[in-house]
């Protein structure tokens, strides 16, 4: 009977006994008549030892290079003491291998070492060998911990009484209005790339009360930046019967603290690779946005024509939050209703100014948020003022025909969270594989 395959995580557990691993190799040393492999599977790492009087095996294992996959049966035995890495979970114990078998080679050279601690390669060069490039430990980390932040959302969300949806991803207009969409051949009509979910989203509002989705959305803007791509994956949400936009921020401050507090205990690891910390929790400030341009002139001297913040702002911002509040984090709130979609609400005192936010984040807005009108004829009229036809959005108006509670949601850019708690240069690093301007593969 063949062995049950063993993973490399439970082989401290496991001295002495003959046990069956499959993997690839990171790294071999050949040191004449014994061959050492780092053995490397889901779980970690082991280091196998390949005797020459085992002359099969010895034979099969000079074949070997990094990336083979192979099976290896043998004893697990204890290293001896000045021998073992107590920096790892198997540090401890080594294979000696009495089997080996290669279940798929390796064809021609490999284009760089994927075994070092660090890729020491340029961006594009790393993007176009995704493929390898993705089997670095610590580039692979990278999106260990963003399963993570998605697990933690979908808990969070769930445990809040959100219900997850799933909404369709090909449209026949555009959600967010403007040009920034993706044209698509629809059999014999044209159809755009969700730009987001919001219309679904408000429809599920009105079925569920609160809901929330995690998935892609695109956006046809030819940007060249470190924080922009072109499809991504939006957390977002929408909850019902709110009394005003501060609760979307008092929700979503225990969305994110949450999300943060599971990062912190399930991932340190990771965090420790990238020298890297979680944001400390605590109340984060809340300031207009025009409050926000009058401290940006005052005390650093940038001055804004118009009623609205670039990216130096974003992060001259975060370190005025730093420096008085202690905050990573700031909402910026009251953006002028002008820059802000149809559907958002106006402050009741100020229509000129809406009851909406964005969430800034070590320097880069990471969330857009806000309170929807809930009105239809208040709906009506915001799309006519937009220079907008509101027969072009009736499936979206049929839901307010039938009574719907205030309410209002938020999105959050996933990749751009991962991107700043790691402290990664471009936000493509985040993305398994990114989609930019130039990039449709690998």
């Amino acid at each position: 009977m063949k062995l049950k395959r063993t993973l490399i995580k439970e082989t401290p557990g496991l001295i002495s006994q003959k046990v069956r691993l499959c993997g690839s190799i990171q790294v071999t040393r050949d040191h004449g008549k014994v061959i050492f492999f780092d053995l490397a599977d889901r779980s970690g790492m082991i280091q196998a030892v390949v005797v020459a009087n085992n002359k099969d095996n010895f034979e099969i294992a000079k074949k070997c290079r990094s990336q083979y996959v192979v099976e290896l049966i043998g004893l697990i035995k204890e290293r001896p003491g000045k021998q073992k890495n107590n920096e790892k979970v198997t540090g401890s114990v080594e294979m000696e291998v009495e089997q080996l078998k290669i279940i798929s080679a390796v064809e021609g050279d490999l284009p760089f070492d994927v075994s070092v601690k660090e890729l020491d390669l340029n961006l594009e060069t790393l993007l176009d060998n995704r493929n390898l490039a993705l089997r670095n430990e610590k580039i692979k980390s990278i999106f260990k911990l963003y399963s993570q932040l998605l697990t933690s959302y979908q808990q969070v969300m769930t445990a809040n009484d959100f219900v997850e949806i799933k909404t369709p991803k090909i449209l026949s207009a555009a959600t967010e209005g403007g040009a920034n969409f993706f044209k698509v051949k629809y059999f014999k009509r044209e159809a755009v790339l969700a730009q987001s979910p919001q219309f679904y989203k408000q429809m599920g509002v009105g079925i569920f009360e609160r809901v929330f989705e995690i998935g892609p959305v695109f956006r046809a803007e030819p940007h060249y930046t470190s924080r922009h791509i072109n499809e991504y994956i939006s957390f977002d949400a929408e909850m019902g019967y709110i009394e005003g936009y501060e609760d979307l921020m008092d929700q979503l401050e225990k969305v994110f603290w949450k999300m943060m507090k599971d990062i912190k205990e399930k991932c340190s690891d990771i965090l420790n690779l990238y020298n890297a910390t979680v944001p400390n929790e605590v109340k984060i400030p809340r300031i207009k946005l025009a409050e926000a341009l009058k401290i940006l002139e005052e005390k650093y001297g940038k001055h804004y024509d118009e009623m609205d913040i670039d990216p130096e702002g974003e992060r001259l911002i975060c370190d005025y939050a730093k420096e008085q509040f202690g905050s990573d984090l700031i909402f910026l709130t009251h953006y002028p209703t002008g820059i802000r979609p149809m559907y958002t609400m106006p402050c009741e005192n100020n229509p000129e100014e809406s009851c909406s936010f964005d969430l800034i984040f070590r320097g880069v807005e990471i969330l857009t948020g806000g309170q929807r009108i809930h009105n239809y004829n208040q709906l009506v009229e915001s799309i006519r003022k937009r220079g907008m036809n509101p027969e072009e959005f009736k499936d979206y108006l049929e839901i307010f025909r039938y009574g719907m509670p205030a309410h209002g949601g938020w999105a959050f850019g996933s990749e751009r969270i991962v991107q700043k708690i790691l402290g990664l240069k471009s936000i493509k690093e985040a993305v398994l594989y990114p989609r930019d301007v130039n990039r449709l593969t690998p």
